[in-house]
């Protein structure tokens, strides 16, 4: 994404006030949970929306700034009328160049994981709601995430059960990551979904990557597939709300899931293109 795609010309200082990993040491990936306090009287967010991180240059290719948009994965709280404390999951990134074969940094990703409590950076937005929830609190939400894409979802269920105080139809999660070591949020410190396993209408379901084949697809599809009758009558309501969160290539692997279920793909293409008509389905995917 480029800086010239949002509006960027109001920023924010927001102070860096803990940066935790919650990947353990021993894992290759690290992923932090950043709480950033935002400064100003004028800056609010509702549930999913996004932040902009503003990284000062000059950057490669001429850049003054490099701008990278991070979902909120918190609800909204207030500090003492000046402003805004948040929290945003950011994984370090690394890229190959496919022509040099050389390794890069992330820029966004390194500059954040990096920073340090009392470290100040630049934010801007907020930007756009990731999820809108459906009017009916009875109608079903099917939230499927993998790696960071349960940052949003971690801010949702928060939103349902804490503030609206709970839903009346099902809730039911399915998130992934490649190994037990990389799940967000699901350390005995961090278990912040087990907090409503005692909520009658919410279930959650983990898919992780069986060993010693790290590199296998995270098992969405096993996950799904072992509550399929649930899941494939949930679809077929005409009330339901399927939010999907994650690297674009889940969207080909839940093609692939739900044509099972569906019985065949041009089932699932035809009741596929008839929850997005009628806007009960949304995507927050990334590269």
């Amino acid at each position: 994404m480029r800086l010239d795609d949002y509006e960027t010309e109001k920023k924010y200082a927001a102070t860096v006030r803990e940066s935790a990993r919650i990947t353990p040491e021993e894992s290759e990936v690290e992923i932090r949970n950043i709480v950033l306090d935002v400064d100003g009287r004028d800056f609010g967010f509702d549930v999913g929306q996004n932040i902009g991180v503003v990284v000062p240059g000059p950057h490669e290719f001429g850049q003054d700034e490099h701008f990278r948009l991070y979902t909120i994965a918190s609800t909204p709280t207030l500090q003492n009328g000046n402003g805004s404390r948040l929290e945003i999951c950011v994984r370090r990134c690394f890229y190959i160049d496919e022509f040099s074969g050389e390794r890069h940094k992330g820029i966004a990703s390194n500059y954040l994981c990096d920073c340090k409590p009392g470290d100040e950076i630049l934010v801007s937005g907020p930007y756009g709601l990731a999820f809108d929830l459906p009017d009916e609190k009875d109608a079903d939400l099917l939230l499927i995430g993998l790696g960071t894409g349960i940052a949003p979802f971690r801010a949702f269920v928060k939103h349902i059960y804490k503030n609206m105080g709970g839903w009346d139809g099902k809730v039911r999660l399915f998130y992934g990551a490649k190994s037990g070591l990389e799940m967000l949020y699901m350390n005995d410190e961090q278990n912040d979904f087990e907090n409503y396993y005692d909520e009658e209408t919410f279930k959650a379901f983990a898919a992780i990557s069986p060993r010693p084949h790290m590199d296998d697809p995270i098992p969405l599809d096993e996950a799904i597939g072992k509550n399929g009758e649930e899941v494939w009558q949930m679809v077929l309501k005409s009330d339901t709300h399927v939010y999907v969160a994650g690297l674009e290539n889940i969207l080909g692997q839940l093609d692939k899931t739900f044509a099972k279920l569906a019985g065949s793909e041009e089932k699932w293409v035809r009741r596929k293109a008839e929850l997005v008509a009628g806007r009960r389905w949304t995507e927050l995917v990334y590269k």
